[in-house]
């Protein structure tokens, strides 16, 4: 009578008779990993569709809403709770900084990424201190984004180099007083000493005070290079 050897493929041994399946090992069975879940914020329609076509290549990462202004994507936070927000700052109904600091008042554990076209230092700071994880350029979104998203994602920090340098070439000088950032804002806004004194219920040699001290502290000669270089590191809005 001929008999049957077939290989048992759990031991390696061969036996007669039917096949008999071999030992499951739990790491055959390892559970999918959830893509990364996103929200997008920004009031440009082109800007957000540029954004889902860029993240819809990779298998890792998944769009779960997008929002137009600040005030939506608070409400958007906290009805989808995405694990990553892109956040614009420049935004109609409620800035993006606000937005931030509305998100992480309610939720301290969002994380957060800039996308901007302002590279001031300025800018970058107040994002960071309202709760930022990470401060892009868009015009470099291409290059740095997909890496921004893992990063923050993981818990880390990631700023845009030119942003970093920004940064680190005036981290040492002393910052503008809140008062002397109503100040200049004024004077941006082409209100004279004595204007700014009234708007603001204190005398003008106090104005002409704060003036001098804005002009030490950002190396500016006149009122006019003191707010175009207050403008240009983001340190007040028009």
């Amino acid at each position: 009578m001929r008999r049957d050897y077939r290989m048992d493929l759990g031991s390696g041994t061969r036996h007669s008779g039917a096949m008999q399946p071999g030992p499951i090992h739990s790491h055959d069975m390892q559970p999918a990993i959830a893509p990364i879940s996103i929200l997008v914020v920004d009031d440009h329609a082109l800007l957000r569709e540029g954004v889902r076509a860029m993240l819809a290549t990779q298998a890792d990462m998944r769009i779960v809403g997008e929002a137009d202004n600040g005030r939506r994507a608070v409400e958007e936070y906290a009805r989808l709770r995405p694990d990553i927000v892109l956040m614009d700052l420049q935004m109609a109904e409620m800035p993006g900084l606000d937005a931030i600091a509305a998100i992480r008042a309610i939720h301290p554990d969002a994380r957060i990424i800039v996308l901007t076209t302002y590279s001031g230092d300025g800018r970058a700071i107040k994002a960071l201190r309202a709760g930022a994880m990470g401060y892009l350029l868009k015009a470099s979104l291409r290059k740095q984004l997909l890496d921004a998203i893992r990063s923050v994602h993981l818990g880390g920090k990631h700023l845009d180099a030119t942003v970093a340098t920004a940064i680190a070439l005036h981290v040492l000088e002393d910052p503008l007083t809140e008062r002397e950032i109503a100040v200049l804002s004024l004077a941006a806004w082409g209100n004279s000493n004595k204007q700014v004194a009234a708007r603001l219920d204190i005398s003008e040699e106090t104005v002409k005070g704060h003036m001098k001290s804005i002009f030490s502290k950002l190396d500016a000669t006149d009122r006019t290079h003191a707010v175009t270089l207050a403008i240009k590191r983001g340190l007040i809005d028009l």
